[in-house]
């Protein structure tokens, strides 16, 4: 193993690992930074290490985590009896909170605007409070999902390369 091959080496593992710290930021693409990882190690190695399956598997892998991480806290308000209404509140309320909260913002953010939304839309207490709740929780399982597949994608690498 050449001078280079260590320190592409070493550089995507940096990389990764910010990005899995990334992945609980909000408003942050850390699956980007997952794919630029990978990118710039192919290109530091002269594209040697990963095959085109593999770059399918990392773009089919990483579209999965940008879908889970936009549809989560919507999903979960729904499955707990969220309406139009409320969905449209867990949504606007991620991105509000993000912006005003940061990180704490994504998880008060949806559950705020689903409550808020339902509340407006004219359902009861009980009923708005169990929509915020799946809110939450799906923005959770979101966070975890998409965590899961960034491990999942640097391992891959991680095999391959090592």
């Amino acid at each position: 193993m050449g001078t280079m091959d260590f320190a592409a080496d070493g550089l995507f593992v940096l990389l990764w690992v910010a990005a899995l710290v990334l992945t609980f930021v909000p408003m942050v693409p850390a699956t980007l930074v997952v794919w630029g990882a990978a990118l710039l190690h192919e290109a530091l190695v002269g594209f040697s290490e990963l095959a085109r399956i593999d770059w399918a598997w990392l773009i089919g892998l990483g579209l999965l985590a940008m879908t889970l991480d936009n549809v989560a806290g919507a999903l979960g308000a729904k499955r707990y009896g969220a309406g139009r209404a409320g969905i449209w509140g867990a949504v606007i309320g991620a991105l509000v909170g993000a912006v005003v909260l940061g990180p704490v913002g994504i998880l008060v953010g949806p559950f705020v605007g689903a409550l808020a939304a339902e509340l407006i839309a004219g359902k009861s207490g009980q009923e708005a409070l169990r929509a915020a709740w799946g809110s939450l929780l799906g923005v959770l399982g979101g966070v975890l999902a998409k965590l899961v597949v960034h491990v999942a994608m640097g391992w891959m690498v991680l095999q391959r390369i090592f």
